[in-house]
């Protein structure tokens, strides 16, 4: 059984005395603390804490980072509180403990909840400190390897969880070696008879193919020698989950993932990498395109090697690696390698370039975290943004930028800055226009036009691929809905403010912070934007103000003589709060009415629309709309044509409707029977004029019957 001692040993090679004691007084008082308290496995709680220590130990973290691990469920599982540990061990260890501990105190609504706030509350505690995140994988894998005392449904829960976000994690922060027994463990506890295939399966295999392997290393560690090149060859094995997912995904048999042969060449200096990367091919023929420099081009969690893919003895693929030994060490230890080092070397460049890259991930993590509405839609970014596979695009002036498999020049936008992604209107790629929606591939150079006026489409949501710009599309329409509710939740009000002859700004002081009062709300903007948003009636709002003004007396509006605010205006361009029904699809020129829908604003009909209903007795619910003037947008319009069939029709109305300076958004075709057809289109129209012209053009065909505009 594995003790103090023991690790105190091991600490010997790495730690100062000093801090090896610092670390037995945490275990002991961990000791203490879970006195009594046992694992599911029988075995003593204080094991636990022990072996977790352990797992850092292996990564030479530093003595704070071992105490947190030994102290890390006393918060947790003892009656021992945050303060009492900062005064037996200091305040960033107890900071530390802290951060890891799960949110105990509070009943949450369902398990979902509970976990996206616990993990929203570690990241906060990660950005303070990195350590947070290293302890708790440590934690999660020590859980991992004793799952087999829990219940199946609960096992899977862990694994599920495991994979979906620690894994990928240890994955984004480099951290290889948890990350591959992460991933292995949860293979066994999701899928067991599967993973216990694959396991007898390699092991077979790895049998047969003993001598084949042995025959390709001793080849290439003889070539490197003779070419002075001092490197050390060694086989590389895939783990089981990387076996199954490849069998799944690309629906490949055992025997052909099997068949590929894996080496890691490690040397000295990147120097040696390169001219290595020439021995390899001209010992053996590389498969065109099959070659990766992680070396010049980073992945986003550090890892840096040359890849290539030679044709073996026989015609086998061989897959290379080759990296120098800090390369090696960061692909296994990732952020941790700062630790590795630290000890004698503080300012080592794999070092600091590991905490970079994670400082600058977290970073993300928080912005993320501000724009989310809550903690479930916070953990599901962060699980979008926990795929690591990459591609490199350039910025004009020659930046690297590093964005994941189909993103798109939206994602790029905002990976550069969120004020770029908000205001963006255009793009070039590789100095051509381009849409914004296009997926980028690796190599091209990206230019974004952005305006002052540009804001982020609701559209927009359909194709990015990236969190960060997922979560800060979604923030700025909340807020630009918010601004555009206000604006028209002023403007309706003091429309019904003018049948009592007065209006929002001539109303006297103190009368609307009663109001707001007596409604509970925070401030004049929370009732503007509720009233734009159709949860509140400005008639009624209005009434009470009168009210609250005179003394509770009876207020009657519209009165003979009295000052009434005309129509309201639109134009088409107000955003989200003002929208146009798609039943009866209303043009500039139409007469309109708005009608107050709840969380949407006003929805605009044609006045004639049968869907109003019973609403067209209701002044409260439905309100004339005016036009305005100038109007420079297009609007949809749905159009039925009875025709006869022929060739070529589609071709000959869509170049009518071209001619006449409009767009096809949709068309449709129905057969009436072999020489009568129904045409259903959906144009985009300027106003009533335009569409005149559009019919006047289509009637003056041959073929055409009748025309009807559609609108219930």
């Amino acid at each position: 059984m594995f003790t103090i001692d023991d690790l105190a040993d091991r600490l010997g090679g790495y730690l100062p005395q000093g801090e090896i004691q610092q670390v037995k007084r945490a275990f002991y008082y961990a000791e203490q603390a879970h006195d009594g308290q046992r694992r599911r496995s029988g075995e003593a709680y204080v094991t636990h804490p022990l072996a977790v220590a352990n797992i850092l130990a292996n990564m030479h973290m530093d003595h704070q980072s071992l105490m947190a691990a030994m102290l890390h469920d006393v918060i947790e599982d003892t009656g021992v509180g945050k303060e009492a540990l900062a005064r037996q061990f200091g305040a960033p260890v107890a900071e530390l403990v802290d951060g890891v501990s799960k949110l105990t105190q509070i009943a949450f609504e369902d398990k979902a909840v509970a976990q996206a706030e616990n993990f929203q509350k570690m990241v906060m505690a990660m950005s303070r400190d990195i350590r947070v995140i290293i302890v708790k994988l440590a934690d999660r894998l020590h859980n991992m390897r004793t799952l087999g005392a829990l219940r199946p449904e609960k096992k899977r829960r862990i694994a599920r969880e495991t994979l979906e976000i620690y894994a990928r994690i240890a994955s984004r922060l480099g951290i290889n070696t948890i990350r591959v027994e992460l991933e292995d463990l949860s293979f066994h506890a999701l899928h067991p008879m599967r993973a216990e295939r694959i396991k007898r399966a390699v092991s077979s295999a790895r049998g047969h193919r003993r001598s084949t392997i042995r025959q390709i290393q001793n080849n290439l560690q003889r070539s490197l020698d003779d070419e002075g090149l001092p490197s050390t060859v060694v086989g590389r094995q895939k783990h089981l989950l990387s076996i199954y997912r490849k069998m799944r995904d690309q629906r490949k048999s055992f025997n052909e993932i099997m068949d590929v042969f894996g080496f890691r060449i490690l040397t000295e200096d990147v120097d040696s990498c390169y001219r290595i990367l020439g021995m390899v091919h001209n010992l053996y023929k590389p498969v065109p395109g099959r070659f990766k420099d992680y070396i010049a081009i980073p992945k986003a969690n550090g890892y840096q090697s040359l890849h290539t893919t030679l044709f073996g003895p026989g015609g086998m693929p061989i897959e290379v690696q080759i990296r120098t030994r800090e390369m090696e060490a960061m692909a296994n230890n990732g952020i941790a390698a700062h630790w590795l080092y630290k000890a004698g070397q503080t300012d080592h460049p794999i070092a600091e370039g590991s905490r970079a890259r994670a400082r600058s991930w977290i970073k993300g993590l928080l912005e993320m975290q501000r724009h989310a509405g809550d903690s479930l839609e916070f953990i599901e970014h962060v699980k979008n943004d926990l795929f690591p596979d990459d591609i490199y695009v350039f910025t004009p002036k020659g930046d690297i930028m590093e964005l994941p498999q189909g993103a798109t020049v939206i994602d790029f936008a905002y990976s550069v800055h969120t004020d770029i992604g908000n205001s963006t209107i255009a793009c070039r790629i590789d100095r051509h226009l381009a849409p914004l929606s296009t997926r980028l591939e690796s190599g091209q150079t990206l230019e974004i036009i952005t305006a002052p006026g540009g804001r982020p489409n609701l559209s927009w949501l359909n194709f990015v691929a990236t969190a960060k710009a997922r979560s800060a599309i979604r923030h700025a329409l909340k807020h630009q809905q918010h601004t555009e509710a206000v604006q028209l939740g002023r403007r309706l009000l003091n429309k019904a403010l003018g049948g009592f002859e007065t209006s929002l700004e001539e109303l006297p002081d103190g009368l609307l912070p009663g109001l707001l009062d007596e409604l509970g709300l925070k401030n004049e903007d929370a009732l503007l934007e509720s009233i734009g948003l159709g949860s509140r009636v400005a008639h009624v709002i209005a009434r009470r103000l009168m009210d609250l003004q005179h003394g509770e007396a009876t207020v009657r509006s519209n009165l003979p003589g009295s000052r009434q605010h005309g129509p309201i205006v639109i134009s088409g361009a107000e955003g989200m709060v003002i929208k146009f029904a798609r039943c009866c699809h209303p043009l500039p020129g139409d007469p309109v009415v708005g009608h107050l829908s709840v969380g949407k604003g006003i929805v605009v009909h044609r006045a004639e629309c049968r869907n109003l209903g019973e609403l067209k007795d209701d002044p409260e619910k439905l309100f004339p709309l005016e036009w305005a003037e100038n109007i420079d947008e297009d609007f949809p319009v749905a159009l039925r044509l009875e025709v006869e069939s022929r060739r070529g029709l589609v071709a000959e109305l869509a170049g009518v409707v071209t001619d006449a300076d409009a767009n096809i958004e949709r068309i449709g075709i129905e057969e009436r029977d072999a020489h009568l057809a129904t045409v259903n289109l959906t144009l985009a129209v300027r106003d009533r004029v335009h569409l005149a012209r559009i019919i006047k053009r289509l009637r003056n065909l041959s073929h055409v019957e009748r025309i009807s505009r559609l609108g219930n």
